[in-house]
């Protein structure tokens, strides 16, 4: 899981993200590709976030909020 923090761009009458030229090379992203994104605005909680994909993930709410915990502390 890679975290990434960016803002929001006005793109016509959407709004665009970029995606940094690394972290597109080290996964491999192509044009055109469809991706999923995560998408966790600031003020949410990772046990909301986590929690609304319960059922979906093979892992426990509690294992996933872990591993993220344990992602982030690479960032600080």
């Amino acid at each position: 899981m890679k975290l990434y923090e960016t803002t929001t761009r006005k793109w016509g009458s959407s709004l665009g993200v970029i995606i940094p030229k690394d972290l597109v090379n080290e996964e491999k992203l192509k044009e055109d590709q469809h991706i999923k994104i995560l998408l966790v605005k600031k003020d949410d909680s990772l046990r909301k976030v986590f929690g609304l994909l319960k059922g979906k993930l093979k892992k426990s709410t509690d294992q996933l909020m872990r591993e993220v915990r344990e992602d982030l502390h690479q960032y600080e």
